[in-house]
């Protein structure tokens, strides 16, 4: 398949208004695709390619040679010399991954090379790109979407799902299934905002302590222990610790689902970010262990000794879990099975307020009925957390790209500091179509200089931003940025000498 049919069908996805049109796109695309090349055209149109971590960034792919005149690149050409630019280290590697860019781009046309220098910075945002995808391979090979998903529960990843349905034909999908060691997307939760609505919403459930950590699926198959990441990357020997107590489980086989932490002296979870970084410790593991022991917290179990059990309530698997792992290594939870009695719906508030007391992130509510929804974000798992908000400036933004083509949507955020505004990170989530027009129109008004990527402002326009938390980051002056920040208002009425200050932000990194 060229390159040039996957640059087109992300075009018109983006351009497509309709649910149906981008499935059919979807499905034409991969009735085209040859079966070993699917998985690379899924993940180029999700914005993902194979190779995580070129090196290359938006400097270097601002100033493309001049393009093809025709097509011809194809795709797998096209993954062989991202491929031999990823692995370019050393003296002089800035400069041979240029020379191997340039002679990537020159063989691309101008709208390839518009696509690859999106697909390679990150912009490429195909908005739920996953379940259009689902069923649009459903849809070229000729069964119901439902059979698809289910398979990609199982399978890891549409591409791979794909790659076997487009050579085998339909009869592939019942190959995948729940194997102990081959990785499953996990479940994913929606929000609420109170745990009153969480609730109200569930009827009989489970409130879980949430831990700010790092997802973790562990495989037990006899001494053998394989340890995934939420992206279902294998980390086994970075986790030593993890496998040693799996190993001591009261299971012959399991697959469990839980979250990798670390905690202080005193008992205290420590940050996300350290966590992270312990997590991502591939060369001196012993010493990273010594520095900072991990240690897991399991809260479901999807297989045990040869029991399939992801289609079992979550009542089910709850008892299972407790007999396979003793309380110390599973996540505190409080059953209610009558959430509607004054008694339990106080007592699902005052834990929920332990805890947030204890340095826990929030809290999880599960029905107890319901299955375990590998791959997808279930209604029937709510996360219930503070929110946080702060009042910062718009300092810059940048062009958006696919359906944003044509207006400015990545906001650069400061807050005050004691000369000038700090940059705190960017984001472009929560703005409405309504929202980004307004502000397109508004931020060009207020332009103090217009580079190519987008336009540089007058720092006076106050924006009330939601987010998380923070995390530590060496890119940005305070040394901290936001977590999952995201757009709630404006505030046209709010001075800029009135925003937040750099102080107030790094309280939030000093709170429990």
């Amino acid at each position: 398949m060229l390159l040039s049919d996957v640059a087109r069908t992300s075009r018109e996805i983006a351009a497509a208004s309709g649910r149906n049109e981008k499935t059919a796109l979807l499905a034409g695309l991969f009735r085209a695709a040859e079966p070993a090349e699917a998985p690379l055209v899924v993940s180029y149109l999700a914005g993902a390619p194979p190779q995580r971590r070129t090196g290359l960034g938006h400097r270097t792919l601002s100033a493309p040679p001049p393009p093809a005149a025709a097509p011809r690149l194809t795709v797998p050409e096209v993954d062989a010399a991202l491929e031999r630019i990823a692995q370019v280290a050393g003296k002089g590697a800035q400069a041979e991954r240029k020379r191997l860019l340039d002679g990537l781009l020159a063989a691309a046309t101008a709208e390839e090379q518009r696509f690859l220098y999106r697909l390679l910075t990150g912009e490429l945002r195909q908005g739920a790109l996953d379940a259009l995808a689902v069923e649009g391979l459903a849809e070229a090979v000729g069964v119901p979407a439902g059979e698809v998903r289910r398979a990609v529960m199982y399978g890891g990843s549409l591409g791979a799902v794909a790659r076997e349905v487009l050579a085998d034909g339909p009869g592939a999908l019942a190959g995948f299934r729940l194997r102990v060691g081959r990785p499953v997307r996990p479940m994913l939760a929606r929000s609420a905002a109170t745990v009153a609505e969480a609730l109200e919403r569930l009827g009989p459930c489970a409130v879980e302590e949430k831990l700010d950590g790092i997802r973790a699926q562990v495989h037990i198959d006899g001494p053998e222990v394989t340890v995934y990441t939420r992206t279902l990357d294998e980390i086994t020997g970075r986790l030593p610790e993890i496998t040693e107590a799996a190993r001591e489980l009261a299971a012959g086989s399991a697959v469990l689902d839980g979250e990798v932490v670390a905690f202080d002296e005193a008992e205290r979870l420590r940050p996300f970010q350290q966590v992270s970084q312990r997590v991502g410790s591939r060369l001196d593991v012993a010493s990273a262990r010594a520095a900072l022991p991990a240690h897991v917290r399991f809260f479901d179990v999807l297989s045990a000794d040869g029991r399939d059990l992801a289609d079992e309530p979550v009542r089910e698997r709850h008892a299972a879990l407790a007999r396979i792992v003793p309380p110390g290594l599973r996540v505190r939870r409080l059953t209610l099975e009558e959430p509607w009695e004054p008694e339990q719906r106080a007592a699902a508030e005052r834990f929920a307020e332990e805890a947030l007391r204890d340095g826990r992130e929030g809290v999880m509510v599960k029905g107890l009925d319901s299955a375990y929804s590998a791959g997808r974000r279930g209604a029937s798992w709510l996360k219930v957390k503070p929110v946080h908000t702060l009042d910062l400036v718009v300092l810059a933004a940048e062009w958006g790209h696919g359906r944003r083509t044509g207006t400015l949507s990545n906001l650069h955020l400061g807050a005050r500091g004691p000369d000038g505004f700090v940059m705190l990170g960017k984001t472009f989530k929560g703005l409405t179509d309504a929202l980004l027009a307004w502000q397109t129109e508004h931020l060009q008004r207020i332009a103090e200089s217009r580079p190519p990527w987008g336009v540089r402002v007058r720092p006076e326009l106050v924006v009330e931003i939601a987010f998380d938390g923070l995390q530590r980051s060496t890119r940005y002056p305070a040394g901290v940025t936001l977590r999952f920040a995201r757009v709630v208002r404006y505030r046209p009425e709010k001075p800029a000498s009135e925003a937040d200050t750099v102080d107030h932000v790094l309280t939030f990194a000093r709170a429990p």
